[in-house]
């Protein structure tokens, strides 16, 4: 996807990099249009070594190509972030004085404007009939953050993170139907199940939720209809409409039987505790009561992936399913075997196995994982979770056609 960045002056340009490498990073590509005054605030050095694209704010540059025109045009979805007060009044008013603001006149992409400046500014009753001129006419404005401003003051006008711009962008480009995903409902889970012991101790594991959440936002931007069921989430769960939260793999296992029959991808994500405790106290236990040896006895939780894919066959669901196997492999060849066991035992159509040895993977933002699927088809995806979420989806989405005949035989 072509994504156009405007970003307007203000002192919230410096976070306009966290959104360049949100969109990069979810394997897009990225033209920034800094106007003049934005480059008062940031550099053309720092936006173009992070977009991996020339920086050029000035209209009659390179005029033989018509390059004002060309990026509306060629834009699939535009940002403006930050926006200015000034910046909303010129673009309500239909001005079109620098490049920016041109190709906003031409594109006709989703475009999300993300404004930030002063409350007294962002209050004021000029901004807000800028605001609902530009609402009127179909584009998206976002409500700005409260917070601690430039100033002393707080107060509505922080611009929103950045995790949450991108999001919601990748939702508004998804909703124009374009993507490879496009019409598909995927559901995924993410996070981590936590089991009781009493009210106060689980047995829980150290899956965060950043990767089942960037592929969540990969299928979005891919074009597909997303439900995400999160079990203890450390991580924003912007720009994802539907979030279900649940805690125990039980309660994940509910979510998902419900949810099977309606779903083109099941993506198993989540870590989920393979054992809960039989029967958990309903106080919080005293280790003056207990002494110093506490016995608990486990009972097996159900075998969510499994389940889902016997009931696929019995129901002929037409459902791809997609499970994750976390092992500590030591070397990417036992890795790619211990895949291939689970792929067998649990029966899917994939498996997207990681190499959790020594602490990896768990709450970093790298990652490297290896994907495997009952065709043969193997491959080696490294870099961020959301680089690596955005091949897994590719690599699900290539699998699809292939995968609809295999839970038959």
């Amino acid at each position: 996807m072509r994504v156009l960045l405007g970003i307007t002056g203000g002192i919230a340009a410096y976070k306009a990099t966290g959104i360049i490498r949100g969109f990069t990073e979810a394997g897009h590509s990225v033209k920034v249009i800094p106007t003049a005054n934005a480059l008062r605030f940031i550099g053309a050095t720092t936006l173009e070594a992070l977009s991996h694209n020339t920086v050029d704010s000035d209209l009659y540059t390179d005029v033989d190509s018509v390059k004002h025109v060309a990026l509306g045009q060629e834009a699939d979805l535009v940002v403006v972030a930050p926006a200015s007060a000034a910046f909303l009044a010129r673009f309500a008013a239909g001005l079109a004085d620098d490049l920016l603001l041109n190709a906003l006149l031409v594109t006709k992409a989703p475009v999300l404007v993300a404004p930030a400046m002063h409350t007294e500014m962002w209050q004021n009753p000029a901004t807000v009939a800028n605001v609902a001129t530009l609402r009127a006419r179909g584009v998206t404005v976002l409500d700005p953050a409260s917070g601690r401003l430039t100033g002393a003051d707080t107060g509505p006008g922080r611009l929103p993170e950045a995790e949450a711009i991108v999001g919601l962008g990748l939702s508004l480009a998804a909703a124009q139907g374009a993507g490879i995903l496009a019409g598909k409902h995927i559901l995924v889970t993410a996070g981590g199940t936590q089991e009781a012991i009493d009210p106060v101790r689980f047995i829980g594991n150290r899956s965060s939720g950043k990767q089942g959440v960037a592929i969540a936002l990969a299928a979005i931007a891919a074009g597909a209809k997303v439900t995400l069921i999160g079990a203890n989430l450390e991580v924003s769960t912007s720009g994802i409409a539907n979030v279900i939260s649940v805690n125990t793999a039980e309660q994940l296992h509910d979510q998902v039987d419900l949810l099977l029959a309606s779903t083109d991808v099941l993506i198993m994500a989540a870590a989920v505790a393979d054992y809960r405790v039989a029967n958990p106290l309903p106080e919080k236990i005293k280790r003056s009561v207990a002494g110093e040896h506490l016995e608990l006895s486990l009972v097996a939780n159900p075998d969510i992936l499994a389940e889902s894919v016997l009931r696929v066959k019995n129901e002929n669901l037409k459902t791809t399913v997609v499970g994750f196997a976390a092992e500590t492999a030591g070397s990417l060849e036992r890795l790619a075997t211990l895949a291939s066991v689970k792929l067998a035992s649990k029966g899917c159509h994939m498996i997207v196995a990681n190499d959790v040895s020594q602490g990896q993977v768990f709450g970093a933002d790298h990652t490297s994982a290896y994907l495997l699927s009952q065709t043969g088809e193997s491959a080696l995806s490294q870099g961020t979770k959301q680089q690596v979420a955005s091949q897994i989806v590719n690599f699900v989405a290539g699998q699809m056609s292939a995968a609809a005949d295999i839970l038959d035989q």
